[in-house]
């Protein structure tokens, strides 16, 4: 029997969580043979080779060694290499995930060899064209033969973009079949007492988008205010390296660590970063899959962005958008119990690794 050749492309800790679940479905199949290939966009152990060894996958087939870099340099760099890759021996797939710059140029390295390529997560539309993920999301969805959605929103935004509504398959979020997979080493984990913290006595913070950490003005703003809110709730917050460059830069690190109230640590491995969200009493960010998370969670959501690719979490989960004027205001809420932790989404059950897997299977035919 002729296998599947499949290759799943990931390049930061957002896909690691997605293409995890799907490697250990297809792998069930004696009809699928599957790469694994590691784009390197995430070079700190941290944030790439803890998440590999929690999840459960294997050294990579292949890795690109992208790394920093300007968006061109790590877009370019990916295509390159991964196109010698594909050249050397193509898959009759490639499965792409997220939004970051190893999406979309592994995306156009296989489309331009004619090989099938899947987007996972697709449709996802913030609609603001300053975010480099929105180009990206949008080009990759545009040149995928597969675009595997999550919610009903996603459809209807490549719909209105004139993709083929054959091209769509519904199946959920991928993103929660990793958390349902470790879900209960994770619980058993209580990584919040090696902090001398209680369940539900600290708020969880990451942060590291550009529009938030990149300006000075900006920056010593959230700094001062995340001081004064930390008051109201002790904040755990495990740093990108993106915002302590920044801190550092801008000489407001020793500042924030000098509140006894915030808890400051290196980025954390997968299950050590998910264990504090299960015993958080609520979260702050301006990430993407959070949002998701704690929406399966029912863990309240403070959003520090303008817009979300993923308004499925306001209008059904636990999210809310907002800003740090608001952050004190929203954390009282919170802990009056005045926050709507809404419900899990449809299809968002643990089980959408299988319906991709069935139709990876059903592309090939």
């Amino acid at each position: 029997m002729n296998k599947i050749k499949v290759d799943l492309v990931a390049a930061a800790r957002p896909n690691f969580m997605k293409i995890a679940p799907l490697f250990h479905e297809l792998i069930k199949h004696d009809n699928f043979e599957v790469r694994f290939v590691h784009a390197g966009q995430h070079y700190d152990f941290n944030m790439s080779q803890s998440f590999l060894n929690d999840l459960k996958l294997p050294d990579p087939y292949v890795h690109l060694g992208v790394g920093s870099g300007t968006h061109g340099a790590q877009t370019g760099k990916c295509l390159i290499e991964y196109e010698k890759v594909l050249l050397a021996a193509p898959p009759a797939c490639v499965v792409v995930a997220g939004d970051v710059n190893a999406t979309v140029a592994c995306a156009l390295a296989a489309r331009k060899l004619n090989i099938k390529v899947a987007h996972l997560e697709a449709g996802l539309r913030s609609f603001d064209w300053s975010m480099p993920e929105e180009i990206n999301r949008l080009l990759t969805d545009q040149i995928s033969d597969l675009l595997w959605t999550h919610s009903p929103e996603a459809d209807d935004n490549l719909i209105r973009e004139g993709i083929d509504p054959a091209r769509i398959s519904r199946v959920g979020n991928i993103m929660i079949d990793s958390v349902v997979m470790l879900k209960d080493k994770i619980e058993n984990m209580q990584h919040w007492q090696t902090l001398g913290l209680s369940c539900r006595g600290y708020g969880l913070l990451t942060l590291h988008r550009p529009s938030n950490v990149d300006h000075f003005t900006r920056l010593e703003r959230i700094v001062d205010i995340l001081i004064s809110s930390a008051h109201m709730l002790p904040l755990v917050f495990p740093v990108h390296p993106r915002t302590k460059h920044h801190l550092k830069q801008f000489n407001l690190w020793g500042k924030l660590a000098s509140c006894q109230f915030i808890t400051l640590l290196e980025p954390l491995p997968y299950m050590e970063f998910m264990s504090l969200a299960f015993g958080c009493r609520l979260v702050i960010t301006d990430s993407g899959g959070l949002q998701e998370e704690t929406t399966f969670l029912g863990i309240p959501c403070l959003t520090m962005r303008n817009n979300t690719e993923r308004p499925i979490t306001v209008r059904e989960g636990s999210n809310k958008l907002t800003n740090f004027d608001q952050l004190e205001i929203d954390i009282q809420k919170v802990l009056d119990g005045n926050w709507d932790t809404g419900a899990c989404p449809k299809l968002w059950d643990g089980n959408t690794s299988q319906r991709v897997a069935h139709d990876i299977a059903q592309m090939a035919i």
